[in-house]
């Protein structure tokens, strides 16, 4: 069966989901005097851990053999790795180090490199000591040329010790630190210098009671980590991150559960997104450690040249979740259909999928189904996390549906306000996973909760359906980001994006949509590596760009046959060669593309698309 057979079957008759655990939809909805909307969840939630190094000693003891955290070897070796008793070990040892180094709660441990065994345990270990981690980007030392960024966490932060994976490769940054701050300690697992301690010195440290007496002190007002913004409206902002905070996501998470009892098997995750961010680092990494899973680390990436590792690490490991960006659910979708081994693998234990960060397009929805039935003859239900680094995970879609684009319904125990701003609704929060402000930045703490100590998330949202507000609640864009044509005409970027993306399906890498006082709606859009297959495999003359242009001015003039008035039509596009740039603030390390910061470093095209007559390379629609 062809995969256009596959979805031709799904629009047919589709089949059931699969169950999903988790409570239906429940809330209450005040509609205030002024048009505002306090939404909250009907299910309570439950108790969560007092931290997170309580939550790591308490599955130690009760199952202190189980396999916790696994890395591959280099070259794609074998698994290795640490139990759950192991885990604990070693992160006592980490803490009663940083205990005899005189770090404590003002203090800070800064990660440079990413994902990794000894990551997860120097973070655990932090966490018992009562010590603040603070895990930035590899990108800020690594692909940055002038390291400003890397400079601006360090001086929020003032850590005290640094660790990274390889010191050889960090050795640049290590040096530009070290010029800052002579008194720095730096750690690290191999490629160590002079006066650098090895994470084995660490490791061999026996732990005294000051380490129990440590983490029995910890509460939810104890800060956990520092995580910092992507940077989308100049320099990262450090967001203290309590226990209290990731416990209250457990929690929420935990009130909507069915399935209370613990599996016979320990479930299996393959995560490849960053520690940097919340969604990995918090709601992922907290989350394995709450069910007492298996955690294997993807050093794969979406990006051609990395995903294939991700593809060979799911043929040995099936887990039970399906967590990333979606991004990588196209590329996924792409290797599963050429493949059917790998797709018994992949859905061999799967209950459900998720996706995050932005919104996963019909097109790839509708290919993932497809895929689901022709492999377990069911969907899949396929949910999403809503949240920000200031506020964690605050609404989840826990039922099945059809629907993609929702961002769900409020987690038990977290308050929506729903504010009307400039015809939409902005998304306001307050609750105990939000963050109480920003690290030594009172102005910008100040300017982002409003009068009632809701904070601002600077989003829209909508109900799917206003008469039943259990339907969940749809991402209508960013409220900043939002534009008018010339005509008064409003464009709804979160929308227009995913659209035109799934439109040009799967030509089309990502996109940034323009037109602002402009007399149409202009598109700058990257390639994908199945775009510029396509484009060199197509006959005719002119080169890959040119051609791959064609191919996808002929699916973005179908998308504009249906689409609708000049709010939705795409008038002229231009694919770009160069991809997004990490240090103008372009990308994120997660793959998601910055609009503003775009369209400002490329002015140049944007200029291009709106001349007359239309800049090199502008491919004309309409207008």
């Amino acid at each position: 069966m062809t995969p256009a057979d596959d979805q031709a079957a799904v629009s047919a008759a589709p089949p059931p989901f699969k169950p999903l655990a988790q409570k239906p939809p429940s809330v209450k909805v005040e509609a205030r005097p002024d048009g505002s909307y306090i939404v909250s969840s009907n299910h309570p939630p439950a108790e969560g851990p007092k931290s997170i190094a309580q939550l790591l000693a308490d599955r130690a003891a009760a199952h202190p053999e189980r396999p916790y955290l696994l890395q591959r070897e280099p070259g794609h070796g074998p698994w290795r790795g640490v139990t759950y008793g192991e885990a604990k070990q070693a992160a006592d040892s980490i803490a009663q180090w940083l205990i005899d180094q005189g770090l404590t709660a003002r203090d800070s441990v800064m990660v440079l490199s990413g994902n990794g065994l000894d990551h997860a345990l120097i973070m655990l270990g932090c966490y018992t000591a009562g010590v603040p981690i603070a895990p930035i980007s590899p990108a800020y030392s690594l692909i940055s040329t002038d390291h400003a960024k890397l400079k601006h966490c360090f001086a929020t932060v003032k850590p005290k010790v640094v660790y990274a994976q390889d010191g050889a490769m960090f050795a640049r940054a290590f040096e530009t630190l070290k010029a800052l701050d002579p008194s720095l300690r730096f750690v690290v697992s191999q490629g160590g210098g002079e006066g650098m301690h090895d994470i084995s010195e660490l490791l061999a440290v026996t732990p005294t009671p000051a380490v129990e007496a440590s983490r029995a002190r910890l509460g939810h007002a104890d800060i956990a980590k520092y995580l910092f913004t992507s940077g989308s409206t100049g320099m990262p902002k450090g967001v203290p991150q309590t226990h209290g905070m990731m416990a209250g996501v457990i929690a929420g998470q935990q009130g909507l559960r069915t399935d209370l009892e613990e599996p016979a098997e320990p479930t299996q995750s393959l995560e490849w997104m960053p520690w940097s961010h919340i969604s990995a680092g918090n709601i992922s990494f907290n989350g394995v450690l709450w069910g007492g899973g298996t955690l294997y680390l993807d050093e794969g990436k979406p990006i051609p040249g990395q995903f294939e590792t991700t593809i060979k690490n799911l043929y040995e490991v099936s887990p039970a979740v399906f967590g990333s960006a979606p991004i990588a659910f196209g590329m996924l979708a792409e290797a599963m259909e050429k493949d059917p081994a790998l797709r018994k693998s992949f859905f061999k234990n799967l209950k459900y999928m998720g996706y995050g960060g932005a919104t996963l397009s019909n097109d790839i929805y509708e290919r993932m189904q497809a895929l689901a039935i022709a492999e377990t003859g069911h969907r899949m239900p396929l949910t999403t996390m809503y949240g920000a680094t200031e506020t964690q995970g605050i609404t989840v879609v826990h039922w099945a549906t059809e629907r993609v684009g929702l961002v769900g319904l409020p987690l038990p125990g977290v308050t929506l306000k729903l504010v009307p701003n400039g015809g939409k609704l902005e998304v306001r929060v307050k609750g105990p996973t939000v963050t109480t402000g920003y690290h030594n930045d009172p102005a910008k703490t100040a300017e982002a909760f409003d009068e009632e100590g809701f904070y601002k998330l600077g989003d829209a949202a909508r109900f799917l359906d206003p008469k039943d507000p259990n339907q969940g609640l749809v991402f209508d864009g960013r409220v900043t980001e939002d534009f008018k044509l010339d005509s008064g005409t409003w464009v709804s970027v979160g929308t227009q994006r995913p659209d035109v993306l799934a439109a040009a399906s799967p030509y089309l890498q990502d996109a940034v949509i323009a037109g602002q006082d402009k007399p149409f709606i202009g598109v700058l859009a990257w390639p994908s590596a199945a775009g510029m297959a396509a484009a060199q495999a197509a006959p005719g003359v002119g080169g890959p760009l040119e051609k791959l242009a064609g191919l996808v001015a002929e699916k973005l003039r179908a998308f504009n046959a249906d689409a609708g008035g000049s709010s939705r039509q795409v008038g002229r596009f231009v694919i770009m060669a160069e991809p997004p740039s990490i240090d103008a603030g372009e990308i994120t390390d997660k793959g998601y593309v910055n609009q503003r910061a775009t369209l400002e470093r490329r002015a140049d095209l944007v200029k291009a698309i709106y001349a007359n007559p239309p800049g090199a390379g502008v491919v004309v629609l309409r207008g």
